[in-house]
């Protein structure tokens, strides 16, 4: 199903929508991408969030983590 919409563009939204266009796509085809990939980006940020927030959570890995960089310090050299 598909929903036409209305939508002021600022100065700068034309330009970003223009640049789309010079690749080759229609109007339309370059809002639903830009569309699109910015909710990619949104979840693959969250995603990474979860992860990273699980990480932290994780005593045994921080902990870990630390014996590692103690143990990368200990092995620089000294100057």
């Amino acid at each position: 199903m598909s929903s036409a919409i209305s939508v002021r563009l600022d100065p700068e939204a034309l330009r970003a929508l223009a640049q789309l266009e010079s690749t080759g796509l229609s109007r339309s085809d370059a809002i639903r991408k830009a569309i699109l990939d910015s909710a990619s980006r949104l979840r693959r940020r969250a995603v990474v969030a979860a992860e990273v927030a699980a990480l932290e959570a994780d005593e045994g890995d921080r902990r870990e983590m630390l014996e590692v960089a103690d143990f990368m310090e200990s092995m620089r050299a000294a100057g």
